[in-house]
This record gives C-alpha cells, structure tokens and sequence, in this order.
C-alpha cells in the first residue's frame, strides 16, 4: 500500500508526464496561449470558422477562392443553392452536404472540397492552484479534456487539490452551471470518463486543506 507522499509523487508524476507530452506538440500563439499542433480530424465547424468551399471546374462557383465566415447561427451563402446551415456538421459532413445540394439540382457529381481557412478562437480560463493560470486555447481540430486543460497551464502545484476541481459554465440560456469534478478519479482511469470542456468554461483548482 502506498504510503501518502508516495501517492502524491505518483500522481504529480503522471501529471507531468502528460504535460509533457502533450506539451512537447504544442506552441504559444501571438496571445501567450497554448495551442497544440494536430493532424486534421474529423472537425466539427465552428461558428465565426472561415472556409473555403470548393467544387472542381466550376469557377463560378469557386468565386475565385473566396473564403466565407460562418456566421453565429454557423451558415454560409453559396451561388445556386443560397444559405447553407452547417452547425453541427464536420468537414466531411459539409462537403457530402453541399456535393448533395447542387447534384440535386445544378451539377452532375460535383467534386466537392471545403478547408478551414482560420479557426474561431475557443479558449477556456483555468487558474488556482495551477503553475501557470490563464487562458488556455483548444487545439484547431480537437475537443479539450479537463485533464489536458490543467496540464496546458503547467500543471497542479504541490498543494492542489485535485478531488474538488470546480467547473463553472454559461449554458446557452445565459445561467451559470457549477460542478465539482474529482480530476484525481479521473487520472487514475488513464483517460477514461474524460469531461469535455466547452468555449468560456472556467476550471478553478483549489488548494488542499492542511
């Protein structure tokens, strides 16, 4: 049985370790802010994305390359087939959505391409008992753990205590939800039963009580 400070080292260790890794891909944007680099995914669009649709030998329709910002209900405009809604969709799913609209009523098997030209900027604040507290921005084309946030910021300190993180979130209807999130639980399911963090949530790590 492990005795206390050799659970507390072995904990820090795995948290570091995952730092580390994590860390080793990632770069400070202009802002100060971490941003991991990763191979494109399955990407979910996201409101205020810039893209670029595409459809093969048809110039008219590319409109010579020009690159369109989702708006805040995540549509676009295309010639012929007017405004497209894209929430919700991935890259993937845009392009079979807007190859079906216009091999509906315009064009024979249309070759169909859309690329991320700019990412909206999806952050999440973590401070407290973390080596860096801050702003903390998603990867371009994936979600965020709870875990990963707090390694982003460097890491708990020696006295954080990880059984009471507090996650506070803004719901679409403007309240404000607050959980308690026990991201020591977390570690020792090696990733598993992860929470997802959403755009604007604040993740608070207190200090144990001594």
């Amino acid at each position: 049985m492990f005795s206390r400070v050799a659970t507390v080292s072995f904990l820090l260790f795995g948290l570091t370790t995952a730092f580390s890794s994590y860390a080793a891909s990632a770069k400070a944007d202009s802002t100060g802010a971490l941003v991991a680099n990763v191979t494109k995914g399955d990407y979910v669009l996201q409101p205020q994305d810039v893209i670029r649709v595409q459809v093969f030998q048809e110039d008219d329709i590319n409109r010579q390359g020009e690159a369109l910002s989702l708006s805040q209900e995540s549509t676009i405009s295309l010639p012929l087939i007017g405004t497209v809604s894209l929430k919700g969709k991935s890259v993937r799913q845009a392009e079979d959505m807007i190859r079906d609209l216009y091999d509906r009523d315009f064009i024979v098997n249309p070759q169909v391409s859309v690329t991320v030209v700019k990412y909206a900027e999806r952050t999440v604040n973590v401070i407290g008992s973390v080596t860096n507290q801050g702003r903390i921005q998603f990867p371009q084309e994936r979600g965020l753990t709870i875990v990963d946030a707090i390694s982003l910021a460097g890491g708990q300190t020696r006295l954080a205590d990880l059984r009471h993180v507090k996650l506070t979130r803004k719901s679409a209807s403007g309240d404000t939800d607050v959980s308690i999130i026990d991201v020591d639980a977390m570690m020792k399911t090696a990733g598993r039963d992860q929470v997802q963090l959403e755009p604007g949530d604040v993740i608070f790590v207190p200090e144990r009580m001594l």
